[in-house]
C-alpha cells in the first residue's frame, strides 16, 4: 500500500514538473516573438529649439579650460560633431559618458559636453570624469537656444553644422539612435517606424538580430 502511494505521488510531481516545464517554454517562445516585434525605443526630441535640418546657431565660446571654440560647426574639419547637454550633478550623464565616447569613436565623431552649474561642481566632475578628447564647455546661453530642459540631451551636426538628428538620451541605444536615423534618412527613429514601407524591414532586422 505504502510503496503504491509514493510511485502515484511520484508519478503526479514528474507531472507537475513537466507542466511546468512545458509552461516555461511557452512564455520564453512568447518572449522571443514579442522581442522581435518591438523595435528599439530611440532618442525622443522634447525641445523647441533649432529644427532638424536647420543649421545650428554659431556660439563664439570658451572651453572650461579656457580655450576658445565655436559651437555650431565642426571642430574638426570634415567630422560631424555631437553636442551633448550634461550636467556635473546628473548620475545618468556620469555612467553614459563612457558610452558616448565610445559611439562616438565608431562613428568618428567629434563631442562637446556642454554643461551649467557652479565653478565648484564642474571641477569635481572633471576631476571625477577627466576627459578624453571632449571639449567641455560652460554655457546656460547655448542649452536656452535649444531650450533643453532635461539631460543628458544629444545633438548631431554634420560638418556644416545642420542639426541631423537630436533627443533625450537615457542609454546607449538612444545614443546610437541619432546615427542610425540618418542611415535611415529620417529625423528620428519613432518617425522612421512610423513610415509603412520601412516598418515590416526594420521588424526582419530586429528578428535576424534575435536569432
Amino acid at each position: 500500500m505504502t510503496s503504491g502511494i509514493l510511485i502515484a505521488s511520484n508519478v503526479l510531481l514528474w507531472g507537475a514538473f513537466l507542466a511546468l516545464a512545458a509552461l516555461m517554454l511557452g512564455v520564453i517562445r512568447q518572449i522571443g516573438l514579442l522581442h522581435e516585434r518591438s523595435a528599439p525605443l530611440g532618442a525622443m526630441m522634447i525641445d523647441h529649439g533649432p529644427e532638424i535640418g536647420e543649421r545650428s546657431p554659431i556660439f563664439n565660446v570658451n572651453t572650461f579650460e579656457g580655450e576658445p571654440v565655436l559651437v555650431g560647426r565642426s571642430i574638426t574639419p570634415g567630422r560631424p560633431s555631437l553636442m551633448m547637454f550634461t550636467g556635473p550633478s546628473c548620475p545618468i550623464c556620469q555612467k553614459l559618458l563612457p558610452i558616448i565616447r565610445s559611439v562616438a569613436a565608431i562613428e568618428e565623431t567629434d563631442v562637446i559636453l556642454i554643461s551649467d552649474g557652479t565653478q565648484a561642481e564642474h571641477r569635481q566632475f572633471l576631476k571625477d570624469h577627466p576627459l578624453d578628447g571632449e571639449l567641455y564647455v560652460v554655457s546656460a546661453e547655448i542649452g536656452m537656444r535649444y531650450q533643453v530642459s532635461k539631460v543628458p540631451y544629444g545633438v548631431l551636426l554634420d560638418q556644416d553644422g545642420k542639426i541631423l538628428a537630436k533627443g533625450l538620451c537615457n542609454t546607449r541605444e538612444h545614443v546610437e539612435s541619432l546615427f542610425e536615423t540618418i542611415r535611415h534618412g529620417h529625423s528620428t527613429l519613432q518617425n522612421y517606424l512610423k513610415d509603412d514601407s520601412t516598418a515590416p524591414k526594420f521588424k526582419q532586422v530586429t528578428a535576424n538580430k534575435v536569432h
